[in-house]
């Protein structure tokens, strides 16, 4: 009878299993451009949070003075001239209700703004200002 050919592959080692460490060129870079996206996203989100931080400052000062229309008006002015700067906020008072207006989403008119000055000012606009602290928009582009 003849030998059969398979019975010589029982001299044959398997090879040693592969250690993890060190680690492959391509797993190195896969773990830094990981690393890189963490750290960037980290930072976009913090940004963004910084970003928010004086509305939301603007909204906790706004329900300290529900009905006072001059303080809100204020705040107002004040988120403006954060946001869009200086020229945002100096400007004529129908300038500045298109400004208000463009920015709050709601309607102002100079009328409004002027009844800031009465000696009763509306109670009504200190809820519309209120409600304009709220709905402010912090990256529309506006041409002063």
């Amino acid at each position: 009878m003849q030998a059969s050919p398979l019975d010589a592959l029982h001299d044959v080692l398997p090879p040693s299993e592969v250690s993890w460490w060190p680690l492959s060129p391509m797993v190195w870079a896969v773990a830094l451009s990981t690393l890189i996206l963490v750290l960037i996203i980290c930072r976009y989100a913090y940004k963004a949070h910084c970003h928010k931080k004086a509305k939301k400052q603007a909204i906790l000062q706004s329900q300290q003075h529900p009905n006072n229309a001059q303080a809100l008006h204020i705040i107002l002015k004040r988120l403006t001239k954060h946001y869009y700067g200086v020229a945002a906020t100096t400007q004529s008072q129908n300038q500045w209700a298109h400004t208000l207006s463009r920015l709050s989403g709601l309607s102002f008119n100079e009328q409004e703004l002027n009844s800031l000055y009465a000696p009763t000012p509306d109670s009504q606009l200190a809820d519309k200002l209120t409600l304009a602290i709220n709905k402010f928009k912090l990256k529309e582009t506006i041409n002063v």
